[in-house]
């Protein structure tokens, strides 16, 4: 992995991040945010785990972010919809603002800055080796995860069921 190529794709990570907090169009900032995943996305192949990069591509940006796209192009937001933000927010939210910059200047003090992180082994983050770590010492969590998740769509679509015989 080369050095210079890791810190652009962190520049660029960063430079998108806070694009979506200053753009003033909420499609721009979802859009910024999209970036920003692919950005991650470029990451997790660069630290060599494959698995991350393709669930990051496909669901945050393939479905949680379309999703957020088309509620924002729904929602048909302007600025006559949009309520007036009170001085009291305003004041909050400096107040906040202020005491995350507080706790990241005191982690970047506390914070010894050295070359990024390299890998011992270099198969760490393929999917055959999650997948026997998944089926071998994490196998109850993971059938147990698995059932939760049967017991929970049949309770959608039983609820979502009309009852017939109730008219």
């Amino acid at each position: 992995m080369s050095i210079s190529l890791f810190y652009l794709i962190a520049f660029l990570s960063i430079f998108f991040s806070v694009m979506v907090i200053f753009s003033k169009n909420p499609i721009h900032s979802v859009l910024y945010l999209i970036i920003t995943f692919f950005t991650f996305t470029i990451h997790y192949i660069l630290l060599n785990a494959q698995f991350l990069a393709i669930v990051n591509f496909i669901v945050y940006m393939g479905a949680i972010m379309v999703l957020f796209l088309f509620l924002l192009m729904l929602l048909n937001l302007n600025e006559d919809s949009e309520p007036m933000k009170s001085n009291l927010l305003k004041i909050a939210g400096v107040i906040a603002g202020m005491s995350l910059l507080i706790t990241l200047v005191g982690s970047l003090k506390s914070l010894h800055i050295s070359d990024p992180v390299i890998l011992q082994t270099q198969d760490l983050g393929l999917v055959k080796n999650l997948g026997k770590v998944l089926f071998s010492e994490f196998l109850l969590p993971f059938e147990v995860s698995s059932i939760l998740l049967l017991v929970a769509m049949v309770g959608a679509v039983l609820l979502a069921k009309k009852d017939t015989k109730r008219i």
